[in-house]
Order: C-alpha cells, then sequence, then structure tokens
C-alpha cells in the first residue's frame, strides 16, 4: 500500500520549469507558427556554403583536436596538427577555416585550417597567373624532367627547359637557392603550377637581343658560347640571340659530328656569314676563321713530294684521298684496287699540282695512300 502511494506521488509531482515551458511552448504554437519561428532561427545563423573559407572562433582546445563556432546550429573541430602557431593559439581567437562538409555522420562541421591556407595561396598563385605577377619560390627538390619549387607554401613545377636560357645540365645546382617565377600554367581540377625563370630572363635580354640584331653585318666577327650541338651543326649563344654553325662551316675538313671540333660551353669565336632580322635566324662560320689550307699549297707541297693520305671515298673513276684536312685528291687508277673495307696505309708521292694520288704498292686493307704512286714507283 505504501508503495502504492509513493508510485502515485512521483506520477503527480510537479513539472520543472523548463519542462512546462516545452510543453506550454508546444501546445501555443500551431504548425504554421512553429514554421515561421524557425525561419526566424535559422536566419539568426550565418549563410555558408560548403567549399568556402569561413571565420570562426574558437572555443575549445583540446589535445588532438580545435573546436571552432562558425555561427552555424552546430560546431566543427580541426586537427591541431594543422595549425602552424598551434603554441600560440588560445580560446577566443578568430580564425579562417575550410567548410569542407556542412555535416558528417555525426552531425557535426567538417572544418580545415591547412585548406584554408592552400586556398589563400591558390588565389593569389592564380591572380598572379592572370596578371603576369612575379613571384618568389625556393627550388626544393629534382624530379624527373625539372625541379619542385616551394611556391608561397605550395609545390610548382619547373620544368628543365624553363630555368634558363641555355641548357640546363645539373639540376642539382639550383636545389635550395631561391628565385623569381612567373606562372606559365595552371590546372584547376587537380591543382598543378607550372612556373619558369627562363621567361623572365629573356624579357631581361629582350633590349640586349634586339640591339644585337640590329648591329648584326656579314662578315662581322662575335664572341659566343657554344649551346647546343646537334648532327647538323653547333647552336651557339651571342648574348641573349643564337645562332648555327652548319657542320659544313665548321672544319674545311671532312667531320663525322660536331663534337670532334668543339665542345658544350666552350668559347669560340665566329664570323657571321648570314642572317634574317625577321625570322631571326643567324648563320655562322667557325671554318672561315682559320686559315685556308690550299693557300700556299704549291710551297707545303711541291710536285714530287712524298706525303701520307686517307682514302675518304671510293668511286667508279678513282679513290679521293685526303692528305690534310681540308685537301683532297683524285687518284683514277687506286679506285680499282681498293673497295670500302679496305684500311692499312701504303706510301707514294705528289704526282701534281691538280693533287691526283696513285698508289704505288697497293695492297688490301688499305684506306690510306700516297698521291702518285705510279711516279713513285718508276
Amino acid at each position: 500500500m505504501a508503495d502504492t502511494q509513493q508510485t502515485t506521488r512521483e506520477a503527480v509531482k510537479p513539472m520543472s520549469g523548463l519542462t512546462r515551458r516545452m510543453a506550454i511552448d508546444e501546445n501555443q504554437y500551431d504548425e504554421s507558427e512553429r514554421s515561421d519561428l524557425m525561419k526566424m532561427y535559422e536566419g539568426t545563423l550565418g549563410k555558408i556554403s560548403e567549399g568556402e573559407i569561413v571565420k570562426g572562433r574558437v572555443v575549445n582546445i583540446g589535445d588532438t583536436d580545435v573546436t571552432v563556432d562558425i555561427g552555424f546550429k552546430s560546431e566543427g573541430t580541426v586537427p591541431l596538427a594543422e595549425f602552424k602557431n598551434r603554441d600560440e593559439l588560445k580560446v577566443g581567437d578568430q580564425i579562417e577555416v575550410f567548410l569542407e562538409s556542412v555535416e558528417n555522420k555525426d552531425g557535426q562541421l567538417v572544418l580545415s585550417r591547412k585548406r584554408a591556407d592552400f586556398m589563400r595561396i591558390w588565389d593569389r598563385v592564380t591572380k598572379s597567373f592572370e596578371t603576369g605577377e612575379i613571384l618568389q619560390g625556393r627550388c626544393v627538390r629534382r624530379i624527373k624532367g625539372g625541379i619542385v619549387v616551394d611556391l608561397l607554401g605550395i609545390d610548382a613545377f619547373l620544368p628543365g627547359s624553363q630555368i634558363d636560357v641555355r641548357p640546363v645540365r645539373d639540376f642539382d645546382a639550383f636545389i635550395g637557392k631561391t628565385m623569381d617565377f612567373r606562372v606559365v600554367k595552371i590546372n584547376h581540377p587537380s591543382e598543378n603550377v607550372v612556373v619558369s625563370h627562363k621567361i623572365l630572363v629573356e624579357e631581361e635580354m629582350s633590349g640586349q637581343r634586339k640591339a644585337i640584331i640590329e648591329s648584326l653585318e656579314k662578315g662581322q666577327i662575335l664572341e659566343g658560347n657554344v649551346k647546343a650541338i646537334t648532327d647538323f651543326g653547333v647552336f651557339v649563344d651571342l648574348g641573349g640571340v643564337d645562332g648555327l654553325v652548319h657542320i659544313t662551316d665548321l672544319s674545311w675538313g671532312r667531320i663525322n659530328h660536331p663534337s670532334e671540333i668543339v665542345k658544350l660551353d666552350q668559347t669560340i669565336n665566329v664570323v657571321v656569314l648570314d642572317f634574317d632580322q625577321e625570322k631571326k635566324r643567324i648563320s655562322l662560320g667557325y671554318k672561315q676563321l682559320q686559315p685556308h689550307p690550299w693557300e700556299n699549297i704549291q710551297n707545303k707541297y711541291p710536285v714530287g713530294t712524298k706525303v701520307v693520305g686517307k682514302v675518304v671515298s671510293l668511286a667508279d673513276y678513282g679513290a679521293f684521298v685526303e692528305i690534310e684536312k681540308g685537301i683532297e685528291g683524285l687518284d683514277p687508277y687506286l679506285g680499282n684496287e681498293l673497295d670500302a673495307a679496305h684500311q692499312a696505309p701504303v706510301a707514294g708521292r705528289l704526282d701534281g699540282p691538280d693533287g691526283r694520288c696513285r698508289d704505288p704498292e697497293p695492297r688490301q686493307g688499305c684506306q690510306e695512300a700516297f698521291v702518285g704512286h705510279q711516279a713513285a714507283r718508276a
């Protein structure tokens, strides 16, 4: 009986103030009024959208997370590790965070400080791409095809061809250096940035390049550096303008490759053979500054002189023999005794001023012969 009375008293126990107000509130408003109140409440919340940087206030700092109030119906957390100044961070600080999601599975905001920092830098990089602004960056590591640059805190790619106007063969020499760059390409979906230092160097040298081209004259002798070597010739940097020395203008004699005459980065003197100001093409000569091999040839090789020569080509009508670079003679008889595989030297002498050569003792394996072999045999 006593237990029944106790249960009855608990059942009729007066409601607390909060419970009573909730009951009154639920009965006080109809559906339309409650809808209006909800709209008024939502109007007090800040208008935010996912994928934006928003301002918030630090309300709690835990061991691993920071709780942030951005004025929404729920608070969000940010990993403490994303704050570079975590030692200076305190409750009440106003910070900017990136809103990744309005609600996760736990009903909380998904916020990121690291992403907010990235987006601020990304916006500045994008604007610099549009305006052509020059940014500073530091070369941090080498990768295939170029160098990774720390550009205001994000990684950018510097292709090897965009480091300098001259070909760069040692990328490691630039690691750790701080340089000026211009953003030349942005891929927004993948958030990739490509920068160039070469374009800035070219702009600085544009005035110098124009002055060089306007002052060019045929026969002018210039100093330059070997910039690149190809199968067909050598590109020479004349101080902002490149000129080409064709392989036929490198040596008076026959050569198989330009690298037999010059080396990369070698400083050489060249002569201007021709140029086109509109196309900015400059033809240069190197051998033209060397003594011509046929100068004083009659004094160097009097008729009857024994000299060593090398068979450089064979034809149906004879063999061409080189007795020095740029000087070749034709032996109409030797070609019948040799083939392209012959390599052993023999002796002979000059037969006449025309430089025709004849082999006195032809034998198999002959690549070298002496001019005037029949005269030497007599």
